[in-house]
């Protein structure tokens, strides 16, 4: 059987706590570490998912108020842009740097009111023939296909600044409530439509980061009380069409585990290493009771002794592979210290110490 296992059979059955014969296997590594990687080797017309054998593959539609964006100014190494969301924000050209917020749309509530009215699920936000030539040729190559969409809180930092967003959650919080609820309508709505249009996606795939390097951004008392409800909403719907759901949320989120729980998610993802997200510990926890997808940390990637990584991929992956629920990821994403022949060793490893025996 496992020669005629492909990348969605991995998937599925990684999620379901099944053993493939192997670990899927996916990453994100940064636009600047895939320039570094061309200049070392990495093909000028192959991308690391090709090359490396990425499982994954996504689909999604526009989730914004859909504002006219523009570059509103150059300024060489730096580039400020106006987003679809109507948020101005300056960042490197090589996308490197996490962007710098100049304004916001949403400075008040009859900011919101007048954005609200755009926000509706309707079939002319998805790009069908983009969508419709993406899932085919995943199909034809046989990876795992998710739906892409960002929800709750961190979805809201395109609207809202930071510090104000996390005051509203106590001084507002029946606006947060409706800013929440309107944009799982959105999603739900959307990937309805996706569904609907022969789009069968294997998976929910959604972001929302939540933690800190130490802690959640909020208690867990807040998320239960403001955002669970929501996120309850949407991962029934996909569950309904029989999908499960990934969560991506950096940063330390042990907190709202229990919680994304009764929420209904199926499996974290990248759980940061850098932020306590201990893999192996989390295994022991939580078991079956949750797939896990991530942990690798690519500070060991980039170390100069090839025995650590080495050590980093065979002790995490004989706690988190028995009995299925497990892929690999980095714990967060690939980052440009990282050499292209590092990195081929590391997916020589994730091959060689991911392979179930039969």
């Amino acid at each position: 059987m496992g020669d005629q296992m492909n990348d969605a059979m991995r998937f599925r059955l990684a999620l379901a706590h099944r053993e493939p014969d192997r670990v899927p296997i996916h990453d994100s590594p940064w636009p600047t570490t895939v320039a570094r990687w061309r200049e070392e080797g990495l093909p000028p017309a192959t991308s690391p998912a090709a090359y490396f054998g990425y499982s994954m593959v996504g689909v999604t539609a526009d989730l914004s108020p859909r504002v006219p964006s523009a570059i509103v100014r150059d300024e060489g190494e730096y580039r400020i842009t106006r987003t679809s969301y109507g948020q101005l924000r300056r960042q490197k050209r090589d996308l490197t740097s996490t962007p710098e917020i100049e304004d916001w749309p949403v400075r008040n509530r009859n900011d919101w009111e007048a954005i609200r009215p755009r926000l509706d699920p309707t079939a002319d936000r998805i790009d069908w023939p983009h969508v419709r030539a993406t899932y085919a040729a995943a199909r034809r190559a046989g990876k795992f296909v998710t739906f892409h969409a960002h929800i709750g809180y961190a979805q809201f930092l395109e609207y809202v600044r930071n510090d104000e967003l996390l005051m509203l959650l106590v001084t507002d919080p029946g606006w947060v409530h409706d800013m929440f609820a309107t944009h799982a309508r959105l999603v739900i709505g959307l990937s309805q439509l996706v569904w609907e249009g022969g789009i069968r996606y294997d998976a929910a795939f959604l972001a929302c980061d939540l933690g800190y390097r130490n802690a959640t951004l909020f208690s867990p008392d807040t998320y239960r009380a403001l955002q669970f409800p929501h996120d309850r909403d949407v991962f029934d719907a996909f569950h309904a069409r029989g999908v499960p759901v990934i969560l991506h949320s950096d940063g330390c989120v042990k907190a709202l585990i229990p919680h994304f729980l009764d929420a209904g998610f199926d499996c974290l993802q990248p759980l940061e290493a850098k932020a306590g997200m201990d893999l192996v510990a989390l295994k022991r926890e939580y078991g079956s009771r949750l797939a896990y997808m991530g942990g690798i940390d690519a500070r060991a990637m980039a170390h100069p002794d090839p025995a650590v990584i080495e050590a980093e991929i065979r002790t995490k992956f004989e706690a988190a592979m028995p009995g299925g629920g497990y892929i690999y990821h980095s714990d967060h994403s690939v980052p440009h210290n990282v050499s292209f022949a590092q990195y081929r060793r590391t997916m020589e490893l994730v091959r060689r110490y991911g392979t179930y025996r039969a």
